[in-house]
């Protein structure tokens, strides 16, 4: 007999199979059969612009110009970035840049130095 986890909600040893999920009858809980550690790994897959997997800790060069909102200064084309720390959200790059400070970039204007 294969062992099921037991629910999340209230670790109820009780927990069945149903399909595509795992289900709790003691407080109705309903969570998806995909392990945690696999989903992390999918959310945390941040490519730059050519496809390749980023990392914290990675140096990017920026590929197109970029406004700084709310400023009068440009990203450069070419402006290397070095120990990025990726985060959750549309901007999934967290840096520093010198002589502009923090900031938030999209992997899309980035490639992997």
């Amino acid at each position: 007999m294969s062992r099921l986890p037991n629910c999340p909600a209230c670790a109820s040893e009780f927990t069945y199979d149903d399909g595509l999920q795992y289900v709790c009858p003691e407080c109705g809980n309903e969570w998806s059969k995909v392990s945690e550690e696999s989903s992390e790994e999918t959310l945390k897959s941040v490519r730059d612009a050519n496809g390749n997997v980023l990392a914290d800790g990675d140096s990017v060069t920026v590929i197109k110009d970029l406004k700084v909102k709310g400023s009068s200064l440009v990203v450069k084309v070419g402006t290397k970035v070095k120990s990025i720390r990726l985060v959750e959200g549309d901007h999934d790059i967290d840096c520093k840049i010198d002589g502009i400070g923090p900031m938030k970039l999209k992997s899309e204007f980035v490639k992997k130095a």
